[in-house]
């Protein structure tokens, strides 16, 4: 008895040593092996002496170690082991080739995953036949299920449960199922990126807490998804930063403020404090503005630019005022027209230079564009298709201003129609 008991202790001591050790990827390298071996055999060997096995002092017990020591270390000896220290790196490198045929034959863009996330396709565990059937149950088709995992392959590593109870955290947001697939569509990213739960919903607590709605909620998650898997302490952050900054320029109701910024440019969640920061800094002093005006500015369309790069606000800043004054306007009526339509701010310097210049091709002098800067809103070549279409009527910018370019498709087309049944009128009698 005390025979087999010796021999089973023993083989196990060998066995159990380095398969241990390779649960841990990053202990890798025979001197950590071989140090930690001599330690677990050591043990072994001092508790199995202690038995006063009669067997056991009749064996050569140096040679017993080194044996043990040969068999773990000899790659051809250790197979039947466990996996072999020198070659487990190379193995994990290899992809899955049972998990890239069944998402190829799922429809899955393979090349697209391998540019993206390749470790995924390394993975010996996966779920994605689950998260086929778990879509499919919430009505998104073959295509949007293979295009989801194209863009955001580490979806396919989300269990059932993680799945369902994320689907049911923005199923208490957004009203159907397929208001979801359809965000999912767009960016998987954010849906799939977090597995954390917790976090998702600790953030829809602080949403609500700062007074916004569940239609607010619902815009927010169907703009900018990712802010929900922002960490509680960044979105906390940037809620402190904004109530701050409205109770330094004398602002009596933060949290008013604070839902007014974040329920309009949801955006400013992905940015840092510092950035925020400093952007207001730049904006008050480089428009020189009072408190009480930079206050009022904010709660207009001031808010709306805060989530750009400080960099790139300057910038855009810079260009506008330079554009402008090249064109005989003065310094005040330059800060007046970015006063009047901050949002000017987005535009990229050669996109607002080429805008401008379009007009100014078209006799359409500085002044009016001074008096009507929605039109820089529109794309160049809506700008330049309505001055043609307007010009072969002979329509009057001077006379008449150009507001016209500016308005929404539809009334713009309403307007076109009317110009040329009064100019056919005209032209009859």
């Amino acid at each position: 008895m005390n025979r087999l008991f010796m021999n089973a202790a023993l083989q196990f001591i060998i066995i159990l040593s380095p398969c241990l050790l390779l649960k841990d990827p990053e202990l890798t390298g025979s001197t950590i092996l071989f140090r930690d071996l001599q330690y677990l055999v050591s043990i072994a060997m001092r508790g199995l002496v202690n038995m006063k096995n009669k067997l056991l002092f009749n064996m050569n017990l140096p040679w017993l170690i080194k044996l043990s020591t040969d068999i773990i270390f000899r790659g051809d000896s250790a197979r039947f082991l466990c996996l072999k220290i020198d070659s487990s790196s190379d193995e994990l490198d290899k992809e899955n080739n049972i998990l890239v045929k069944n998402l190829a034959g799922m429809g899955v863009d393979v090349k697209m995953v391998r540019k993206r996330q390749p470790g995924v396709l390394k993975r010996q565990i996966t779920n994605e036949d689950g998260l086929k059937i778990f879509l499919q149950g919430k009505g998104a088709n073959r295509e949007a299920i293979a295009s989801i995992i194209s863009r955001y392959p580490r979806a396919i590593t989300r269990s059932h449960q993680s799945l369902k109870e994320r689907w049911e955290i923005w199923r208490s947001i957004l009203m159907t199922d397929m208001e979801i697939v359809t965000i999912l569509k767009r960016s998987p990213e954010s849906f799939f990126r977090s597995g954390n739960n917790e976090n998702m919903q600790k953030n829809i607590t602080l949403f609500c807490s700062i007074g916004l709605t569940s239609k607010d909620l619902g815009n927010m998650l169907t703009r900018v998804p990712r802010v929900f898997s922002n960490s509680i302490e960044l979105n906390k952050q940037m809620i402190s930063l904004l109530n701050d900054i409205y109770l330094d320029l004398g602002g009596e109701k933060p949290d008013d403020f604070v839902k007014q910024i974040i329920s309009k440019n949801v955006f400013i969640l992905l940015r840092s404090s510092k950035q925020v920061k400093a952007n207001v800094q730049f904006l008050q002093s480089s428009l020189s503005l009072s408190n009480k005006e930079f206050l009022t500015l904010l709660h207009g369309q001031g808010g709306d630019v805060l989530d750009l790069s400080n960099e790139y606000l300057k910038k855009t800043l810079a260009n506008v005022k330079e554009k402008l004054l090249s064109h005989g306007c003065t310094e005040i009526e330059a800060d007046m027209f970015v006063l009047k339509h901050l949002r000017i701010l987005y535009l990229s310097p050669q996109n607002l230079n080429d805008k401008i210049d379009c007009l100014l091709q078209a006799n359409i002098n500085i002044n009016l564009i001074l008096k009507s800067p929605l039109v820089l809103d529109k794309s160049i070549k809506t700008i330049s298709n309505r001055i043609d279409e307007l010009g072969k009527l002979g329509y009057n910018f001077q006379i008449h201003g150009i507001g016209i370019l500016a308005l929404s498709k539809q009334r713009y087309e309403a307007k076109l129609e009317k110009l040329q049944a009064a100019t056919i009128l005209h032209g009859s009698n």
